[in-house]
């Protein structure tokens, strides 16, 4: 039997049996490969399956992931995880990520073959963030910043080369702040419970000591009261919503501290909010300051009255990750055969938005000039008086603003079939035609990796059911294409959503969140984000422990802020779907073969704007009278 093992048979065999042993589950532990790695289960770890040729640095990177997981389930205890995670959005991300960090170091200091698995794994994760790019604190994330700074002082190791400037950016002020409690953490890094409360001195002294735990803030009640911002929530006009949702007073605490569904800003907790408030509303041109997030006290932020159960286990993920290079061309050519007879009518009418394009940013002259180019039409008048000066003419630049573009496409499941087939095809055709006019193009998709759930519901059934805990499921954001990545590099990606079993539920509010925070990092002056959905948003596991309404409500929030206080211009079309009654800017279509034409005619008609109407009303009373003209 084992001379036809192949040799990633072979691989993989070894891989089970060391990540078992690891694990300390030999017998009991179910370890499999498929494209959902790596993933860890309740008895069971799913790890990707290794390219037919396994190289040296990619077998250390496989194995690398499977050590992690297999260590996450020798020393972490998720129950005490959950009971210790502070609620804040800051907090938690730095909760988790030194966790992780913890875990690891306990197996790389105990084997140096390990220790150098997990360094490949961890270069490699950091290479696909991008984290050599951010160079600064505004940008660089401190979670992972200090999560590298812990794994320093608990094994020794240097963060990777590729994430020396990101720690670097954050250092001084970390180890000013809490270098001494950092100190302190290699000394009970086998203790997850003693580790989770020396992380809590760490967390105030970074300055985010007051999205604790619940049951910590009661302990530290008096001193914390003085140190922090007080944290009971204030009667507004808005708690008369709030007490539909909130059934019983100890729910309070856990919905007052419960985290922002934007896990992709860094979340900035200002003493004096009213002075800067003061001073902001006295520059000159308000509405071209940043989008900053609020504190969920505020009546602007969208996420006020939104929770979220758990990030620990939602994932922004490229396609690459999720599938293997052969399996992505193969389901790119399927896609390829299926819409073969409407790839030419799409086509064609991306070749119209394309001239019109160009159209707009070079089509105009100015005549009778001194200089240029030389107006032949005119060159009569020296033929009848050979004293006539010439006459030049010049080609004048329109203003045509830089411009970045987001499709944002519903991965649901009821998507499956001839719809995702169509959007995937028109996404395709209409990137390649922006990136020939000089636009800048992102494909992102969305959906769950669970179906009624997933790890998240696992983990509020182990903390034993508390009341409205808001959104209960497993987030999937999927970046088909990066607005920086040329075309051709990205045309395979969009192969995934023919994948069997992507497309499962849809949360479109923290979706819709996502895809606007990336537009709003962007650089160009002009930012368009174009959603494709074809049904409300359902999570069933959500639904079923919230309000029925409550995942639609976040929706409408999230549009109404986007659309009155963004720069970001959001456009909309419904498959079969009235869309219209969320979006000021929508159209909904009937047949999924209608979706290129109305996608190209959409674009025209924001690009044939004009400029002075791109830009995001300034004020609320504007947003009105905007909404009133546009209406």
């Amino acid at each position: 039997m084992s001379q036809k093992e192949t040799p990633t048979e072979l691989f993989k065999r070894a891989l089970a049996q060391s990540t078992r042993a690891l694990a300390g589950a030999e017998e009991e532990l179910e370890v499999t490969f498929g494209s959902e790695g790596p993933r860890l289960s309740p008895g069971k770890i799913v790890l990707p399956h290794p390219p037919r040729v396994v190289s040296d640095p990619e077998a250390e990177r496989i194995r690398g992931q499977a050590d992690a997981l297999a260590l996450k389930l020798a020393h972490h205890d998720a129950v005490k995880h959950v009971r210790n995670r502070p609620q804040g959005a800051d907090a938690r991300a730095v909760f988790d990520a030194v966790e992780e960090m913890r875990v690891q170091a306990l197996g790389a200091n105990a084997m140096k073959g390990v220790s150098n698995n997990l360094t490949a794994s961890l270069t490699d994760q950091l290479e696909r963030k991008g984290s050599a790019r951010l160079t600064d604190k505004s940008s660089a994330p401190l979670a992972d910043a200090v999560a590298l700074m812990v794994r320093e002082r608990l094994t020794g190791l240097a963060p990777p080369p590729n994430a020396t400037a990101m720690v670097n950016a954050w250092r001084a002020q970390v180890e000013s702040d809490a270098g001494a409690a950092l100190d302190k953490l290699g000394a009970v890094a086998a203790d997850q419970t003693a580790f989770a409360k020396l992380m809590k001195d760490v967390l105030t002294d970074l300055g985010i000591g007051d999205e604790l735990t619940a049951e910590e803030s009661d302990e530290d009640d008096a001193s914390n009261t003085e140190a922090n911002e007080p944290p009971p929530p204030q009667p507004d006009e808005s708690q008369g919503e709030e007490e539909q949702d909130q059934e019983a007073p100890a729910d309070l605490e856990m919905i007052d501290g419960e985290i922002d569904n934007d896990t992709d800003r860094t979340i900035s907790i200002e003493t004096d909010q009213d002075a800067e408030d003061t001073q902001d509303s006295e520059q000159e041109d308000p509405g071209e300051k940043p989008i900053r997030p609020k504190t969920r006290d505020n009546v602007e932020d969208p996420n006020a009255h939104y929770k979220v159960f758990t990030h620990a286990h939602d994932e922004q993920i490229t396609a690459e990750e999720l599938c293997d290079a052969e399996e992505l061309a193969r389901l790119r050519a399927y896609l390829d055969q299926q819409l073969k007879p409407l790839q030419s009518i799409v086509g064609r009418l991306a070749n119209k938005l394309q001239r019109r394009l160009l159209a707009q940013q070079n089509r105009s002259w100015s005549f009778d000039l001194e200089e240029g180019v030389l107006d032949t039409a005119r060159l009569t008048r020296v033929i009848v008086d050979p004293l006539s000066a010439l006459s030049f003419k010049q080609e004048n630049d329109m203003p045509f603003k830089d411009t970045v573009v987001t499709l944002l496409l519903d991965n649901s499941g009821s998507m499956r079939g001839r719809p995702i087939m169509v959007a995937a095809l028109c996404a395709d055709i209409l990137a390649r035609t922006l990136e020939r006019c000089g636009v800048k193009v992102e494909i992102l998709g969305f959906t769950t990796r669970a179906w009624k759930g997933g790890r998240s519901k696992e983990d509020w059934l182990a903390a034993g059911r508390p009341p409205q805990p808001g959104r209960l499921n497993d987030l999937r954001h999927v970046i088909y294409k990066s607005a920086d990545a040329p075309w051709r590099r990205a045309r395979r990606n969009l192969g995934l959503m023919m994948r069997e079993g992507l497309l499962k539920e849809n949360i479109d509010g923290e979706a819709l969140m996502w895809a606007h925070d990336r537009l709003i990092g962007r650089q160009e002056q002009r930012r368009i984000l174009m959603v494709i959905s074809d049904g409300a948003p359902v999570d069933d596991s959500t639904l079923s422990a919230n309000p029925g309404n409550y995942l639609e409500r976040h929706l409408r929030t999230v549009i109404h802020w986007i659309e009155t206080r963004s720069p970001v211009e959001v456009i909309a079309i419904g498959i079969g779907h009235d869309v219209t009654r969320y979006y000021r800017r929508a159209v909904t279509i009937t047949d999924a073969e209608q979706l290129g034409g109305v996608m190209i005619e959409k674009l025209a008609e924001l690009f044939e704007e004009p400029v002075g109407d791109v830009s995001a009303p300034r004020s609320p009373r504007e947003a009105r009278e905007r909404t009133r003209t546009m209406a």
